[in-house]
């Protein structure tokens, strides 16, 4: 009676750019293979052939087993050199239409995973920015809550306290409130999903579990659960990069 969920990250591929080097991004200096900050290289998310190689990858997962699929990095990519970045099929797509933009690139590959993932029966879940709950823009990776909603079973924002900007509503550091931020992010998707005709339930968040830039223990954790609850969810998930949990944070049944 355990359900298990398996997460894919999709477009940070550093196995999958180094073997095709024509599907990944590139350095528009020498179009030799981009890397981000930490050396990983990323597929461009305009390239259909790697929307296939994603799609059979989950079928094979649903196979053995998993309930949910759950994607991750399905995003443009922004913590590296963005000076010199080319993404050789988005930018075509998006020269050939100025209104495009990566924001309909994401959309587009959000609608082929439901179309082609649909008759497996597999739960589908999408990773987000936690910011996707309060921005209006796409965050420059094409990320946009609105447009994801209607293709995936749950939506994941990450809204770990710790990653919102300096004065994030007005908190010099937002990881010292935890209730407060993903109060007002929880409640901002809430509102955003019922005005774009989607079910609020889809809203999984991220929550966090672990110490960066404050301590994270069992009265921090809660927080942010009650902060889920009192936007009127009943669902969320813990991340712990190292999988070390806080159980005193978690009720017994």
């Amino acid at each position: 009676d355990i359900y298990v969920i398996g997460r894919i990250t999709v477009f940070q591929d550093p196995f999958f750019a180094t073997k095709r080097p024509d599907l990944a991004v590139l350095k528009e200096s020498d179009k030799t293979l981009w890397a981000d900050y930490k050396g990983l290289h990323y597929i461009d998310p305009g390239a259909t052939e790697a929307w296939d190689y994603t799609v059979l990858i989950a079928k094979e997962a649903y196979a053995v087993g998993f309930d949910e699929i759950n994607f991750d990095y399905i995003r443009f990519p922004s913590d590296g050199n963005m000076q010199d970045v080319y993404f050789p099929f988005s930018e075509e797509r998006i020269t050939a239409d100025p209104n495009y933009g990566k924001a309909k690139v994401m959309r587009d590959f959000f609608a082929y995973l439901n179309a082609e993932l649909l008759g497996t029966g597999a739960i589908l879940s999408a990773d987000l920015f936690g910011m996707t709950t309060t921005n209006g823009d796409d965050l420059n990776i094409g990320q946009v809550l609105e447009y994801a909603a209607p293709y995936f079973d749950y939506l994941a924002p990450m809204v770990y306290p710790s990653h919102y900007p300096t004065n994030f509503i007005g908190i010099a550091n937002p990881a010292d409130k935890p209730y407060e931020v993903v109060r007002y992010s929880m409640d901002r998707g809430v509102a955003k999903l019922l005005a774009a005709g989607s079910a609020p339930a889809k809203l999984r968040p991220w929550l966090q579990d672990f110490d960066y830039k404050a301590v994270y223990g069992a009265p921090e954790v809660r927080a942010q659960t009650q902060a889920v609850y009192d936007a009127g969810l009943t669902s969320w998930m813990l991340w712990d990069a190292a999988n070390h949990y806080t159980k005193d944070a978690l009720l017994t049944e």
